[in-house]
């Protein structure tokens, strides 16, 4: 898997991979860890499920070493996965008593997603699927930590950057602000590293509360 590309406004991330199945189980570990960070934990394993389905299917069908990508993309209470790849032939949907070789996996789809479906692009196609979101409760927190770093970006003297490099901007300036909380807590008297325990114990809380 050669990496990622992380953009904050419709929560959208690609990752690039090849069709191997050890790339199959990297995409796993990375929708998982990628939906944590967008506090929508209770969907992961119905979406690990659906990567490791339409990422085996490039593998099967299109070719080992394939190239291909991986899009997740939430929004409007819903999650979709998208794979991209470079081969036109369009899945269909056959018989529920076939074989795994003759696209059962599609009706692993059409179980789990609300939608499902396929696109034929100008280097090959998607294959695309939507499921269903709980309610983000903990949603207003990133918003507000978005314009607080936002904010506090431009005290620090920097400049809001595009896409995935705006995010690391953003990352960069979480590092500095927490730092300065902590020499804030420690001019105030106060112990550094309980601010923190508490900190994680609070984040820890609203995400099993998510």
């Amino acid at each position: 898997m050669a990496g990622r590309e992380v953009t904050d406004a419709r929560l959208r991330c690609v990752f690039p991979f090849e069709a191997e199945p050890a790339e199959v189980r990297l995409l796993r570990k990375a929708t998982v860890a990628q939906l944590g960070q967008w506090g929508i934990c209770k969907a992961a394993e119905e979406a690990e499920l659906l990567v490791t389905e339409l990422a085996s299917n490039v593998f099967k069908h299109v070719g080992a070493g394939a190239s291909a990508t991986l899009i997740l993309e939430a929004q409007d209470q819903r999650l979709r996965v998208e794979v991209h790849d470079r081969s036109r032939a369009v899945p269909s949907l056959r018989a529920a008593h076939c074989d795994e070789e003759c696209g059962r996996g599609l009706h692993l789809l059409t179980a789990l997603a609300v939608d499902w479906g396929t696109v034929l692009t100008a280097a090959g196609k998607a294959v695309w699927c939507e499921i269903a979101l709980p309610p983000r409760r903990g949603c207003r927190r990133v918003e507000r930590a978005v314009e607080v770093l936002e904010r506090y970006q431009n005290l620090d003297g920097g400049v809001s950057l595009p896409g995935g490099r705006r995010v690391i901007g953003l990352e960069e300036s979480a590092v500095k602000l927490i730092a300065d909380l902590l020499h804030w807590t420690a001019a105030r008297g106060l112990d550094p590293d309980d601010i923190l325990d508490r900190a994680q114990m609070q984040h820890e809380a609203d995400a099993q509360a998510a």
